[in-house]
């Protein structure tokens, strides 16, 4: 949607719903016709019920998931770990850059930051370069502050109560 001020919007905390929240603003704007990418960081799984949802009922939508993926801890990661994470920020990037799409999530990039997977720098800078109208979203655990400051909005998802404490294992459709 060409004209209007694109925004930037950070949903992080320790609670569950950022990357579900993303992907309802991405519903509405494709209500409206809005193109839409969605650059997953750790996620490498097209059998997601979100993926599989997108592809079947959201042609406005593309997907771009790393090309693999394996969760670590600080420390851990090893150089094709760095290596997924900026092929798939460089998509991102490209996109956003690109003007093409009026919306771009980056899912778990948050993480991928924290985690020095991708440098808060090259995201700072990406979007200061975007053009107007694009919208971004960056999801994840633990905005760095410089990101947060970066943001037109920012939404805290605190964990209140979880169903892994009661020994509830992941579910398709609730986590993936």
């Amino acid at each position: 949607m060409k004209g209007r001020k694109g925004i930037v919007m950070v949903y992080t905390g320790d609670g569950k719903g950022k990357t579900t929240a993303a992907l309802g603003l991405a519903l509405r704007a494709s209500g409206h016709g809005e193109k839409i990418l969605l650059v997953q960081f750790c996620k490498s799984d097209p059998a997601y019920g979100e993926v599989k949802a997108i592809r079947k009922f959201l042609p406005t939508m593309d997907v771009v998931q790393s090309p693999f993926c394996r969760f670590r801890r600080k420390g851990e990661f090893e150089p094709e770990d760095f290596a997924a994470a900026e092929e798939v920020f460089r998509s991102g990037r490209d996109a956003v850059l690109s003007g093409e799409y009026d919306l771009v999530i980056f899912d778990e990039i948050n993480f991928a930051a924290d985690n020095n997977l991708v440098k808060v720098e090259d995201i700072l800078q990406m979007l200061q370069e975007r053009p107007g109208h694009v919208n971004v979203v960056l999801t994840g655990r633990n905005a760095a502050a410089e990101i947060i400051a970066a943001a037109d909005m920012v939404s805290e998802v605190k964990e209140v109560k979880h169903h892994y404490q009661a020994g509830i294992e992941a579910q398709a459709g609730v986590e993936y």
